[in-house]
This record gives C-alpha cells, structure tokens and sequence, in this order.
C-alpha cells in the first residue's frame, strides 16, 4: 500500500490545515483565523497570492503560523522547486479565505497559474472556499455560476454574510468571522447526529404539461433544496435528492433522481420514505394539474376559456402519516401573513417543523442567492436573517441534526 509523504511539523493532534489568502481587505481577518486554527490544535501553513500580499505581510503570517509562507509557484528554494507538490500532500484541509471572485475564477477554469490555483488541482483533500468581495460581484451570474461550478467538483463553500462592506455599501459579501470558520472545520470533522442517516430532500419547481410544448409551473430555482443537500451530504449524511427542473448542477456525494411532475415527485417520495430518517420538503410542489393534457400542441383559442384543473397529491402530507414517520420538515413560502400561513400548514399536515419564508420581495425566496427564514417547531420558532442559502443551509441542518437527536433520545427514553 502507498504511504502518504508526511512533512516536519506535521500535528498528531488536530489537523495540517493549508490557508490560501487571496486579495481583499479581509486578508486581516485571516490572520485572527490562523492564530484561532492553532489554539484548537492545528497545523497551519499559510499560501499568499500576490494580491493578497499588498494587504498583509507574508512575514506576518510567518510569525502567527510558525512556519514560511508561499508566495511563489516556481520557488528556488524549496526542494526540487516543487513546493506546490509537497504543499498538496501536507494539507488535510484546504481553506480559502478570503477567496476573491479573480481566485474563484481562475479556481472554476482550473487553472494553475500561482501556487494556491496549482495546490488546489494537485491536491486530494477537501477544499472550501470563504467569499469575500463586494455584494454587486458576488450577485454577478458569472461570479454564481463560477461558485456553483466549483460546488459541482465538491468545493465546500462557506457564507459570504451579509453587511458594511470596506467600499462603504451594504450587503451580501463579507467574509465569514474566525470563530464561524473555525465552527465549520469543527462540524465538518464531528460525528453528528444525523451521520450515516438517510435524508430524503426535494427540491425545484414541478411542470405540470397543458400539452407537449406548454406546462404550469412557478419561480422556484431549486437552489434552496440543493444547498441543504449539499450540506446535509458534508455532514455525514446519505442523502437523496428528488428534483424537478432547474438550471442547477446536482451536489457531490448525492443521490440524485430527476423528475418533472408533482406525480412523479410523490411516487419517487414515497419509494424512499419507507427507508429514510428525516425528509425534507423544499420543493415547490404544483397544487393543481390540467384535468387533460393535449396530444399535440394547442393552439391560443384552445385556452380561452376556463382550463380544468385536478388537485396533485399533497406529498408532504403524505408522508407526515407514514408510521413510523420520518422526521418531516416542510417549507411555507407565502407573500403575506408567512407565520400564519406556515404555522396552519404544521399543524394541519402533521409536521415536525416548518421552515417558513417571504417570496416576492426584491431580496431573498424564489431565485435568489440569499434568504432569511422562520423555523417553528415543538421547540418554538427560531429565527434565521438574511444570508447566502449555503450558508443558511448548514445552519438549518444544523438546528434539524440537532432536533432529530433530541427526538431520538426522548424516543428512547419513552419506551424504557
């Protein structure tokens, strides 16, 4: 068996994390995130782009780290002038942070033109990304479609969070804290509770056809559901995503199943019910469907008058009476009176908790990059503010990790 390099220095506690620092004024903050990482036992080394190094010193991290900083892809004085190699094999982890949108880029065309880019595609360990950049960057679809490229190829992406930026506007962008950073690794390299367990996630719009060319459907991208499949799969889950269409690439280290009506999405839900332990209903399931469907493509006058419409299954409803249930968390998405709304649909179909958020305005809810929601449960209601939904979703996975322990303990404690 082939034995992994190992270079002096390397912890026997904690991990060997490598730091990339790219351009941007929260490089500072990334000094504090060093200094953290080795209070919790970690080996730190510290990779500067050029950028990076008109904000802070290499010398700087050299004194917090503890070991030389690279800065340079062809470096005489490192061994065999390889040091992007040797540096690839050091890490346990990768962290980017902050990582700009030039290096989020470059990071998506794979490309290796300085030493963070080159580690990055020689290396086997995990990656994650911390954004940092002006809001109006990190909200351009390149920038989006950059980052989602990278979430395709098993990046972790962590935040940005919302609020002053260095350029003195407001909004989504700024770096993550330290300490959240430092949490991240934590979770990340925790059992938790729902490790190894079986998450059922749907996510997306349904089309519901008026004939082979037309269908009904609504404004969801899915990009909610996808983002808590992908952090429900970071914390150790099996998870199996069930989605209608969307624009969207399915996460790494996730079960994937493609559907398009909201008769196809129950019978593919209830397949996998029996065999889950927690589902999470975040699709935006149709209410209605054409009574009948056209064999070949209508023509305008065919829809003049009132077209006839059959209720769909209701899936989550559906799966709340299943016993024993899975622990079922729904989604409200409604324009007016949300904790209303959200908290009649908990109770009626029988929910563990419903996740419950305002569409319709300029920021947050059907495509958009962020959103803030209400969770209410048995617990009480929980608020969660505006944020990336990457960023949301592994704060909701967190909280339902959390509460599907609590349920199983109580559980167990019931039946001694």
């Amino acid at each position: 068996m082939a034995k992994r390099c190992s270079l002096r220095g390397k912890s026997t506690m904690g991990q060997s994390i490598l730091l990339g620092v790219s351009g941007g004024i929260a490089a500072y903050k990334s000094v504090d995130l060093v200094r953290r990482l080795r209070e919790n036992n970690h080996t730190v080394r510290v990779i500067m782009t050029s950028a990076a190094q008109s904000f802070v010193t290499p010398l700087t991290f050299q004194a917090i780290s503890g070991h030389p900083v690279g800065c340079d892809l062809l470096d005489a004085a490192s061994e065999a002038a390889m040091d992007h190699i040797s540096l690839a094999r050091f890490a346990d982890q990768i962290i980017i942070a902050p990582a700009s949108a030039d290096v989020i880029a470059r990071l998506a065309q794979g490309m290796a033109n300085d030493l963070l880019t080159a580690v990055c595609l020689a290396t086997t360990a995990p990656i994650a990304i911390v954004p940092a950049m002006n809001h109006r960057m990190w909200h351009n679809p390149l920038t989006q479609a950059n980052v989602a490229r990278l979430q395709q190829f098993g990046y972790a992406v962590w935040g940005p969070d919302e609020g002053a930026q260095a350029c003195g506007e407001y909004g989504l962008g700024r770096m993550l804290e330290p300490d959240a950073i430092v949490k991240h690794i934590e979770n990340k390299n925790s059992v938790t509770p729902i490790h190894s367990k079986t998450i059922v996630i749907t996510a997306g719009p349904t089309r519901e056809p008026l004939d082979p060319v037309r269908f009904i459907s609504n404004r969801s991208s899915g990009k909610m559901g996808y983002a808590l499949a992908a952090a429900a799969a970071h914390s150790g889950a099996k998870v199996i995503l069930i989605s209608g269409p969307t624009a969207l690439a399915p996460p790494k280290n996730v079960e994937f199943i493609s559907i398009e009506t909201a008769a196809q999405m129950y019978e593919a839900v209830m397949q996998q019910i029996p065999h889950c332990d927690i589902f999470i209903g975040a699709a935006a399931v149709a209410d209605f469907r054409p009574t009948a469907v056209a064999p070949q493509k209508s023509s305008k006058n065919d829809f003049s008058n009132t077209l006839a419409l059959t209720a769909n299954p209701d899936i989550i409803h559906a799966v709340a009476q299943f016993k024993p249930k899975p622990l079922t968390i729904g989604f409200a998405a409604e324009t007016h009176d949300v904790k209303l709304h959200a908290m009649r649909k908990w109770v009626d179909k029988g929910l563990d908790a419903i996740i419950a958020n305002q569409v319709g305005l300029a920021e947050g809810g059907f495509d958009s990059d962020v959103n803030s929601v209400d969770l209410y449960s048995a617990n009480g209601a929980t608020h969660f503010p505006q944020q990336s939904k990457t960023e949301l979703a592994y704060r909701l996975i967190g909280w339902i990790s959390n509460y599907y322990d609590k349920q199983t303990k109580d559980s167990i404690k019931n039946i001694g």
